[in-house]
């Protein structure tokens, strides 16, 4: 048989295999995906934290470790206690948004011409809210479930990284193989690290000046709001829309008049494009160099898989297997495809 058509063969039976693991092993392999996703953005914190406090005093690498650790959860603490205090009087303001609700519904079906005004549960029903809120709390509820196995896979990764090198070189004995495989590695670590670093600073940064814009007009639980569009910016194209159009259509039923409404979907509108289609690339740079249409693709895919954690992970997972399968000639090809230029970049032995 052809040597392409057995490489073919094999290809497709890994591919099958990968997904059904993937799928039933989803309880195992997502909080230990997740845990990887949390490595690299301390390890990103622990890099800045050194870059500065070792001018200062030179430390253990492992104190700097600490100290992004004790940073994020304190963040963590606060978001989440203030998150808790604002949503507290949400139940209060259900009878507001609901009497204002049915002012807007009277006007727009008098508008359209309509003769019976639509109620919240028909429209509702008609946009699937309760599937959208019932994907979000899964994925919460997927997460908080999850939260100690992530945690002790965390912990047993920031253990085992100081042993990384050793292992490599207890596996590959040859030191061209052992090459191009620290060289797949720290491509891989290069890329995801510096995307997870500023993907996180670029979201800080919207979700910032997105509670400015909802506090200054005015919005019910801006925080809440805020936080929600730092976590969407990790979800590519869409989780940016998702993030103007939630807060956007709650300022509609908070307001009785329009103006409010305009001002939040334009202002939010604006930082979304500003920092998503020119700081964001610009910082970027060609860091990822993925195909738009490829994104949009593994989008699809990871959530389907995976469900909304996944959309979250999709990007990170597809700029490891460009790396990978640019490493070997038999599957560049398909990091040729995979990337936005062309390029891939450079093999293990090329790195060298």
């Amino acid at each position: 048989m052809d040597n392409r058509w057995m490489t073919a063969a094999a290809a497709m039976i890994l591919a099958i295999g990968a997904f059904f693991v993937l799928v039933w092993g989803k309880s195992i392999l997502l909080p230990l995906a997740v845990a990887v996703m949390l490595w690299y953005l301390l390890n990103a914190l622990s890099d800045l934290i050194s870059a500065y406090g070792s001018k200062v005093v030179k430390l253990p690498r492992w104190v700097y470790t600490l100290l992004a650790m004790v940073i994020s959860l304190g963040a963590t603490s606060i978001i989440f206690d203030a998150l808790t205090t604002s949503l507290s009087s949400v139940t209060e303001a259900a009878p507001l948004y609901q009497t204002n609700f049915t002012k807007l519904a009277e006007k727009g079906a008098a508008f359209f011409g309509l003769e019976a005004t639509p109620t919240i549960r028909q429209i509702a029903s008609s946009l699937d809210i309760k599937s959208l809120v019932g994907s979000l709390a899964g994925m919460v509820t997927t997460l908080a479930g999850n939260i100690g196995i992530i945690i002790v896979y965390l912990l047993f990764i920031l253990i085992e990284e100081r042993t990384f090198e050793k292992k490599l070189t207890a596996l590959f004995k040859s030191e061209e193989d052992r090459g191009r495989v620290i060289g797949v590695i720290e491509g891989i670590q290069s890329r995801i690290r510096t995307y997870v670093f500023i993907k996180t600073a670029l979201s800080g940064l919207t979700g910032v000046l997105s509670y400015a814009i909802l506090l200054m007009v005015g919005v019910d639980y801006a925080l809440f709001w805020a936080f929600l569009i730092f976590l969407l910016n990790y979800i590519p194209t869409i989780g940016s829309m998702v993030g103007v159009l939630l807060p956007t259509l709650l300022t509609l039923v908070q307001f009785s008049s329009p103006g409010p409404f305009f001002v939040v979907l334009a202002s939010l509108g604006t930082v979304q494009f500003l920092i998503g289609n020119i700081l964001d690339p610009k910082l970027m740079g060609g860091t990822l160099n993925l195909s738009a249409l490829v994104v949009l693709f593994s989008l699809a895919l990871w959530g389907k898989l995976w469900g909304v954690v996944g959309m979250f992970l999709c990007v990170p997972f597809t700029v490891m297997a460009m790396i990978i399968f640019a490493e070997f000639p038999r599957t560049r090809p398909i990091a040729v495809l995979l990337s936005g230029d062309g390029d891939p970049g450079p093999t293990g032995e090329e790195a060298q």
